[in-house]
């Protein structure tokens, strides 16, 4: 195989990958005018159901035109060699591989940022405050991109910089130690991410003494769970849109409901979606997605790890002096289609374990006030109430609400 031959594989599974996209989007978005299935008709009356096909169809048309200009300029990037052109200016700094893989990074990184920026300000600024949802202050939109390049930097150029030296050490068997590496990381991001990461977005203040806590412990209590590390974040900051997530094990679990989800929701209602999070931990869910996770960063370090040296890669970019960071590149394009496809089970796992939290919430608390708690939520954030089943299979990391009703109420 020439790298020519290559280049076109590339050019080829990103071509098709877009439009394996944007069909789902239009069949999706073909869905936006059916009927509001019967279980659902509580959910939005007229006036509201017209605003949420309104939003879905604005938002539908922005990701056309977005994506479309994201692929037209990644094909420009790789037929005018961009890379090779980034790469020579990396070069110019330094002799050092590790020094130029993170300059190259850092530019291509940086540049990406700042070209979708304006997608990002647009979406926020316009469409998201259009239907009442951003909260976000210029100021603050400004910070967390600061805020968000700056972890990228640190952490992102630190796994690379041992990434690279333990391949120049060990060359083959360097995937061994990247994945001992990558490992580590997760595992303690897990474990603190809301320690180490939440703060520098958002405050985060323990759930006060009071009837709602009150109820939380006595659930808790109930089924044998210990919880005594329940917070709140201020969501409100950035937008109206409800959420509460499970995070950490052991005595680093805690709870994290958003302020907006505790202005939304009654007491009832909080106490069944918390008890559908204790569901997700008591069904070992949250362990099942990190072993799964770090499994498939395993397969996927290996699978690098064999092709990794070989200049093809390299060329296939237009940059004729192989490197382990162009590679890199070229690698992650040509593993997308795997990557889609594990993403695809990982969905269907994902669908069958949220099941799971739902029936335990159920047997353990109440079914009514997770159904209503649901349509709520998805009432807030003008959810899609009749996507295609093809859609969801692609993108839903949870089941529709209609099935979700359906499962809670027979």
């Amino acid at each position: 195989m020439t790298s020519t031959t290559l280049f076109y594989i590339i050019v080829f599974i990103i071509c098709i990958s877009f439009i394996i996209d944007k069909v789902l989007d239009y069949l999706n978005a073909k869905y936006y005018d059916n009927p509001i299935p019967s279980e659902l008709h509580d959910v939005y009356d007229d006036t509201e159901y017209k605003k949420s096909q309104t939003y879905k169809k604005t938002n539908y048309k922005f990701g056309v035109w977005s994506s479309l200009f994201s692929l037209l300029l990644t094909i420009g990037f790789l037929i005018f060699d961009g890379f090779e052109y980034v790469d020579n200016i990396a070069r110019s700094y330094s002799d050092n591989t590790i020094i130029i893989a993170l300059i190259f990074f850092g530019i291509i990184m940086l540049a990406s940022d700042i070209i979708s920026t304006p997608f990002s300000y647009y979406k926020t600024f316009v469409i998201e405050e259009r239907f009442g949802f951003n909260k976000t202050t210029k100021k603050t939109f400004v910070l967390d991109k600061l805020k968000g390049l700056l972890m990228m930097a640190i952490i992102g150029g630190g796994i690379l910089t041992l990434i690279i030296w333990f391949y120049k050490q060990t060359q083959e068997s360097f995937w061994l130690y990247a994945w001992g590496i990558v490992t580590l990381f997760t595992v303690v991001m897990n474990l603190f991410y809301s320690k180490l990461i939440v703060p520098l977005f958002n405050k985060q203040t323990p759930l006060e003494d009071g009837t709602l806590r009150d109820k939380i412990s006595d659930y808790a209590t109930s089924v044998g769970f210990n919880l005594d590390k329940i917070f709140i974040i201020d969501g409100s900051k950035r937008s109206t849109k409800a959420n509460a997530y499970f995070s950490g094990f052991g005595s680093e679990k805690r709870v994290t409901l958003f302020d907006t989800l505790i202005n939304e929701l009654d007491e009832e209602e909080i106490v069944a979606v918390l008890a559908h999070e204790v569901g997700h931990y008591k069904k070992k869910h949250i362990i099942f997605n990190l072993v799964a996770s770090i499994a498939l960063t395993g397969l996927t370090l290996f699978i690098l790890s064999v092709f990794i040296s070989n200049p093809l890669l390299s060329k296939a970019l237009g940059v004729e002096v192989a490197s382990f960071h162009v590679g890199l590149i070229a690698f992650g394009l040509l593993y997308s289609p795997i990557s889609e496809i594990t993403g695809l089970v990982m969905h269907l796992f994902s669908r069958k374990f949220e099941y799971q939290a739902d029936d335990y919430a159920k047997n353990t608390y109440k079914a009514e006030p997770l159904v209503s708690s649901l349509k709520k939520l998805s009432k807030n954030s003008l959810s899609n109430l009749t996507p295609h089943p093809a859609y969801v299979i692609a993108h839903y990391s949870h089941p529709t609400l209609l099935e979700r009703v359906k499962n809670l109420t027979t």
